[in-house]
């Protein structure tokens, strides 16, 4: 069963930057549309941004807008999230999420069916 590996997290200052990674376990799967989530104590889960198979549609949720990017590299099975300007609202485990089913860049969870095991980002102020 291919995995989805979490990397980058931490405890960084308000206005600081932040690069999570995500990469496949497995060199021969190929992840489709790819997403981040979060979610913070005591709240839902929610959607952050994501990125289709090629790249050319990316969604990001209104509260990050301007501030992260989503970016992949297929021959590396990876995804990446830059959190430029973090906030302490930011502070939440983050997960990343592949679909197995060809879909554009969602924001519903649903969507997605790989998960990874989750990457605690602390945002102080």
């Amino acid at each position: 069963q291919v995995q989805l590996l979490e990397s980058g997290g931490g405890v960084v200052q308000a206005g600081d930057s932040l690069r999570l990674s995500c990469a496949a376990s497995e060199r021969s799967f190929t992840p489709l549309a790819m997403a981040w989530f979060r979610q913070a104590p005591g709240k839902e889960i929610e959607s952050v941004a994501a990125i289709s198979f090629t790249g050319a549609n990316k969604y990001f949720a209104d509260s990050v807008k301007g501030r992260f990017t989503i970016s992949r590299e297929n021959d590396k099975k990876t995804m990446v999230l830059l959190m430029n300007s973090a906030k302490p609202e930011d502070t939440a485990i983050y997960y990343c999420a592949t679909a197995q089913t060809p879909i554009n860049a969602s924001g519903s969870s649903g969507s997605y069916d790989i998960w990874g095991q989750g990457i605690q980002v602390t945002v102080s102020s």
